[in-house]
């Protein structure tokens, strides 16, 4: 029995070996993952509507042919929820693509899941494949140091890539939006202080500025919807600094709290003065961006007079009133203490781009060099827009950057009236390499106050904020939590920033009463742990800062 039992075993080696000498090499490989010579490689993106499909995708056959490889997409939509949702099933099952392609404002690795799934074996490090493939992303890690400190994990390891797109307009997100037309209707200079402001805004609310003889102008309103349509921290920053999220500071190193200075309680009682006199909308505090955009929009007369947003398009969608210079950008305000903005880099913390341990060699090698590519000027406007000559084009005599001091690199191609979306891009899929000066590249029209020139517009006001930041500021974005802290943290954060909210809004309509809460409302941080809190984020920023 033994015999046949060896014999039957060389056999069979023999035969393997045999059959394996008459199959064509390029039929696999020892991952089994590539066919003919073409690597497959399984992507998860979400997938745009209308006629967007990334399978049949004019930049997906151009990727496939320049890197010899077969994408078979695994799909979800721009929803967030629900592609967010379809991701953590996928990693939960076991079930999970070789890479995920993520647009940050619909789903995202966050620090947490990196260091999470990258501890588990889930995500692969990138480090190497970076040194050996992808030369323009490790360009980009050299020289930018937002970005390096953003992408490196605390252990060293770098275990995805977030979209370096570095959106000038969106560095200073708190922008305030004031009605020029009514300034220059009753004679009012451009407002330059916390005092001026308040003026103007009492002047919109009693002298009919739209002409129609009602009292129904709203002098200024925001919405609490999207978060830099809040009204706060423009007003705030005359007095102290207000980063717009977690409140916190940065003074030499030490991180610090905003909310339980005095110089905040400042800002409360300018804040208050305004919405008791009757300055500041009520639907500020309470209204999304739908109610804010109606307000701008009003059909039977303009009654808004100031508003902040990131850009106008935010609160007024009316295409008459949006490319006009009826709304104009305020710089940041001189107050008693300050003249500050919110600044903001605006790379989201994490990652876009992962690969998982489902990925054969190949497939790491093929998709960490179309990630590289899209790194490239060539790459991304290919990327993002599509083909040559239909969705974009090259620079012409007479064309102006975005920033004018910017070399052209290319114009965007509009669709035409009644025209569908074309099939030939990959949109915000591909926005990995839009570095600011690849922003600042784009050709657009001079004229600010048209749809070809808005995005212009929203860069020269910009300008007026740029630089207005403090010193110092703490930098979220590149700040890695432990693992072990993450819980807490969270817990902690939430309950502190619900606290100074509801507080924040109990102040300004009067519910509370500064004079005589303000020792109590302090208090209630004690309760909070605020000191836990901070003792943690100061030690993430001291291992974030090595």
């Amino acid at each position: 029995m033994k015999k046949a039992g060896i014999l039957a075993m060389l056999l069979f080696v023999v035969l393997a070996t045999f059959l394996a000498g008459c199959t064509d090499k390029t039929e696999t490989t020892s991952s089994g993952k590539s066919k003919d010579g073409i690597t497959e490689l399984s992507i998860f993106a979400p997938q745009g509507v209308g006629n967007t499909k990334l399978s049949t995708n004019f930049f997906t056959k151009e990727v496939e042919k320049k890197f010899n490889v077969k994408i078979d997409w695994q799909t979800t939509t721009y929803d967030a929820t629900s592609a967010s949702q379809k991701r953590q099933i996928s990693l939960a099952s076991g079930d999970y693509p070789d890479a995920y392609m993520l647009v940050p404002w619909v789903d995202h690795f966050s620090t947490n899941d990196l260091m999470k799934y990258g501890k588990q074996g889930v995500l692969i490090p990138l480090n190497d494949l970076i040194k050996k493939y992808a030369p323009n992303i490790q360009k980009t890690l050299d020289t930018n140091k937002q970005f390096r400190a953003m992408t490196v994990s605390p252990d060293g390891n770098i275990y995805g890539i977030s979209h370096l797109n570095e959106c000038y307009h969106c560095t200073w997100p708190y922008k305030m939006w004031i009605n020029n037309e009514w300034l220059k209707k009753l004679n009012l200079p451009m407002p330059k202080t916390t005092e001026d402001f308040k003026n103007v805004l009492e002047a919109f609310k009693n002298q009919d500025p739209n002409g129609n003889g009602k009292k129904d102008e709203v002098p200024l309103s925001g919405a609490v919807g999207i978060a830099d349509t809040n009204v706060i921290p423009f007003l705030m920053n005359g007095f102290i600094y207000d980063d717009g999220k977690k409140r916190l500071l940065l003074n030499n190193g030490k991180v610090d709290f905003a909310a339980d200075k005095q110089e905040w309680k400042q800002g409360l009682e300018y804040i208050r003065s305004l919405y008791k006199d009757g300055l500041l909308d009520p639907g500020a505090f309470t209204q999304n961006n739908d109610a804010y955009q109606k307000l701008g929009d009003n059909a039977s007369a303009e009654i808004l007079g100031a508003g902040t947003a990131t850009h106008p398009g935010e609160f007024v969608s009316d295409q008459k009133r949006l490319y006009s210079d009826n709304y104009v950008a305020l710089a940041p305000l001189q107050g008693p203490n300050s003249a500050y903005a919110t600044y903001n880099y605006p790379v989201t913390p994490g990652a876009d781009f992962v690969l998982t341990n489902k990925a054969s060699k190949e497939d790491q090698i093929a998709a960490i060099k179309i990630i590289d590519y899209l790194f490239t000027a060539d790459g991304n406007i290919r990327g993002q827009f599509g083909k040559e000559g239909v969705d974009w084009r090259k620079p012409q005599d007479g064309d102006v950057a975005i920033e004018k001091s910017a070399k052209p690199l290319f114009a965007s191609i509009p669709l035409k009236d009644g025209e569908k979306t074309h099939n030939n891009g990959w949109g915000p899929i591909a926005e990995f390499g839009s570095s600011s000066s690849f922003r600042n590249g784009q050709i657009q029209s001079t004229q600010v106050f048209t749809p070809e020139g808005y995005e212009r517009r929203l860069q020269d006001a910009t300008h007026l904020y740029e630089g207005t930041q403090p010193d110092d500021v703490y930098p979220a974005w590149s700040v890695w939590m432990d693992p072990s802290d993450a819980d807490e943290v969270a817990m902690l954060e939430t309950n502190i920033q619900n606290y100074v909210n509801q507080s924040l809004l109990k102040f300004v309509t009067g519910e509370m009463n500064l004079d005589t809460d303000w020792d109590s409302y302090v208090k209630g941080f004690d309760k909070l742990n605020l000191k836990r809190y901070l003792k943690i984020m100061q030690q993430a920023y001291d291992k974030s800062a090595k």
